[in-house]
């Protein structure tokens, strides 16, 4: 076999074991290993010091000669430069502090006051119960950047209280699926934190351009939820006469004053400081981080066991984003170096694509991705291979990024794996079936890519916002 047909060889194995189910992390770095010795394999430079041991020598001595021999292969020295590289790249110092803000937010009673306070704000638009969650949600969703955490938390406060209205199970159980997911896209994202490592895409400016994207599929979000409550009044039907209590213009400041606002100026002062260039990603997460405490302080929600809790769920997650950076770093190493990804740019240069055909076969793929993988694996593994080709077809990694953002939040959503899903089922009341809350999601996913589309259409959606706070690259 040619050395291109074995980087072949080693991709395809690689997909099979993921498909098996065997741990992505280690596979990679396995397979890396793996072919790296083949790859680097160099017998003159190996066990060079065992051919010159003399006929004098003991047992002991050229046994121990031979295993370093074998040990004394340029792959080794790859892995430890590529684990050096990860744990020392300060793009990704910002993912522990940016996660333990959101572990700190999720468990500072925070978002049962917000729900509650913007249920109340919003009684007299339809679907208010439903716009209520949106907005929540994506607020929740911001600040943590965790789905599961925002679709459980949401699932069993919000879920309950739109079931008692007489919501239709689907429709309300689709809001907090969809809804849940945004914070992978709107920033402080720790999906476009990932997405930069990867790309070298200047993060500060990949924060600006998810920005408006971010808020035009909340917008669409929030049309479709007022669009359907009017159009089908059955699905949302309007609070019955004192379902919703009526509070008084000063009190419902107050309210707002306590649960939205102290949230929102978290977010926006993170956001705001790296935008404007105040401080760097690292730095104002530990803002953020810092931020997250106060507020579960003042909220009287801070105890010894939510922060060991929230220290142990950042350490497990950054531990395992920083194992998945190490073996694709080194897997991508040896696939590169057997020739692996120059076929595949032959082979895409050879079908004589436009820029356009290729964006829609890079999304189809990263679509069909996202029904068995994760969002982290996709970004770490997968889209690499796809940022060289950008060259080829003139296409910024920027807005590559951003359409690949928003096509991950479809991933969450479609099944077999759909884990908002998943994670909803596991907490709602027996009555909602899972079926129910596919149906429910699916029409969010034909608004992702009404999304994508308003972006092809018109990319300064993307580039607006970076080109006026940081000018023209």
């Amino acid at each position: 076999m040619t050395d291109p047909q074995v980087a072949l060889l080693m991709l395809g194995i690689f997909i099979s074991l993921v498909f098996l189910g065997f741990p992505i992390a280690f596979t990679l770095m396995a397979l890396g290993i793996g072919f790296g010795y083949y790859a680097y394999f160099d017998a003159s430079r190996m066990w060079r010091a065992f051919n010159r041991l003399g006929e004098e020598a003991d047992g002991w001595t050229s046994a121990s000669t031979w295993v370093e021999g074998f040990f004394n292969n340029r792959i080794f020295d790859l892995f430890i430069n590529q684990t050096y590289t990860v744990m020392s790249n300060e793009v990704l110092t910002a993912i522990p502090l940016f996660l333990f803000m959101g572990y700190i937010v999720e468990r500072a009673n925070i978002v049962d006051r917000l729900f509650t306070t913007l249920n109340i704000a919003s009684k007299n638009i339809p679907g208010s119960m439903g716009v209520a969650a949106l907005v929540t949600c994506a607020l929740f969703a911001t600040a943590t950047g965790i789905v599961g955490a925002v679709v459980t938390l949401m699932g069993l406060l919000a879920l309950p209280a739109m079931l008692k209205s007489r919501y239709d199970h689907a429709f309300a159980s689709g809001i907090i699926c969809a809804d849940g997911t945004l914070g992978i896209l709107i920033p402080p994202s720790i999906m476009l934190i990932v997405y930069a490592a990867s790309s070298g895409v200047s993060i500060v400016r990949l924060y600006a351009a998810a920005l408006l994207p971010g808020l035009t599929l909340v917008g669409l979000y929030l049309v479709y939820i007022i669009g359907r409550a009017i159009l089908q009044p059955h699905v949302a039907p309007r609070p019955a006469p004192g379902e919703v209590p009526d509070v008084p213009g000063g009190k419902l400041f107050l309210m707002l004053l306590t649960s939205f606002f102290p949230l929102a100026v978290l977010i926006l002062a993170v956001l705001g400081s790296i935008l404007f260039g105040l401080a760097t990603p690292t730095e104002a997460a530990s803002i953020g981080a810092l931020g997250g405490m106060v507020l579960a302080v003042i909220y009287r929600a801070m105890t010894f066991e939510r922060l060991r809790e929230s220290v142990y769920l950042t350490v497990r997650t950054t531990a395992m984003v920083c194992w998945l950076f190490v073996g694709s770093y080194t897997f991508s190493a040896v696939f590169s170096y057997l020739g692996g990804e120059q076929v595949i740019a032959d082979f895409v240069g050879s079908l004589d694509l436009t820029p356009f055909q290729f964006l829609i076969l890079a999304q189809l793929i990263i679509f069909l991705l996202g029904w068995p993988l994760e969002w982290s694996e996709i970004i770490i593994i997968f889209v690499p291979i796809f940022l060289p080709l950008l060259r080829i077809f003139d296409i910024d990694p920027l807005f590559f990024g951003v359409l690949v953002a928003l096509n991950l939040q479809t991933s969450f959503l479609t099944p077999p794996m759909a884990m908002s899903a998943y994670y909803l089922k596991g907490i709602a009341p027996p009555q909602v079936r899972l079926t129910q809350i596919f149906a429910g999601s699916l029409p969010y996913v034909g608004m992702v890519f009404v999304c994508m589309a308003l972006m092809y259409l018109f990319p300064q959606i993307v580039f607006a916002l970076p080109e006026f706070v940081y000018g023209a690259r």
